[in-house]
């Protein structure tokens, strides 16, 4: 077992993260979920449980290959798409939301058009995983395919995932995406107009400008 306050401090990110994305719209009561490493442990939201009737004793652990070693509630259904993101890249911390513009965008396109430079900061055109029923290892790899170069999907006719080296990261990342496909829905719906899309050229530009933008201090 990792060192409990370690393990502790992880736990309180988590929860004020996954009480931040209820605050901030991007779900609705405990649809999404939200994770983070602690050594060989993943911290993550139980299955549903509303985040404000979680407290510092109740932290919820799994280890890497799934088992539960912490916690007297279930973990998210979703914890496949979790651990598939913790095995295949860097990441220390993982947000999943229902947000309403993103997931109306994944029911519209294969891949969020580039309206905007910060298409950047998740590693280019943000790709939409093909549908397939929640908390399923068929979801995860499908995630990992669309995740493939990038920092962030969408995930279709049901939400995003983004990761990042701790939770403000992935947590930015997230509400980013959120506001590029509000974006897009709002320029795109405007009658006889089509947005302007940025080239590869001019995002590979902005990419290479925003490299280390949002490096987590300390």
């Amino acid at each position: 077992m990792e060192d409990r306050e370690s393990v502790r401090s992880v736990w309180a990110e988590v929860l004020a993260t996954a009480r931040r994305t209820v605050a901030d719209g991007l779900v609705v009561g405990t649809s999404g979920n939200v994770s983070a490493r602690a050594g060989d442990l993943v911290l993550v939201t139980p299955s549903g449980i509303p985040y404000d009737r979680l407290g510092p004793e109740d932290a919820v652990a799994v280890d890497m290959a799934g088992r539960q070693v912490l916690g007297g509630f279930p973990p998210t259904s979703e914890l496949p798409m979790h651990l598939a993101v913790y095995r295949s890249t860097g990441a220390s911390a993982v947000v999943h939301t229902h947000a309403v513009h993103a997931t109306a965008v994944s029911t519209l396109v294969d891949e969020l058009p580039p309206v905007h430079y910060l298409t950047g900061l998740l590693g280019g055109p943000v790709g939409v995983a093909d549908y397939a029923l929640y908390g399923t290892d068929e979801l995860a790899a499908n995630m990992l395919r669309a995740l493939d170069g990038r920092s962030g999907c969408l995930l279709r006719n049901h939400g995003t995932v983004t990761y990042g080296t701790d939770l403000d990261q992935a947590y930015d990342r997230t509400a980013q995406l959120e506001w590029m496909c509000r974006l897009w829905l709002t320029a795109s719906g405007v009658p006889g107009r089509v947005p302007s899309l940025l080239t590869p050229g001019q995002l590979a530009e902005a990419a290479e400008k925003l490299r280390g933008y949002g490096v987590p201090r300390g």
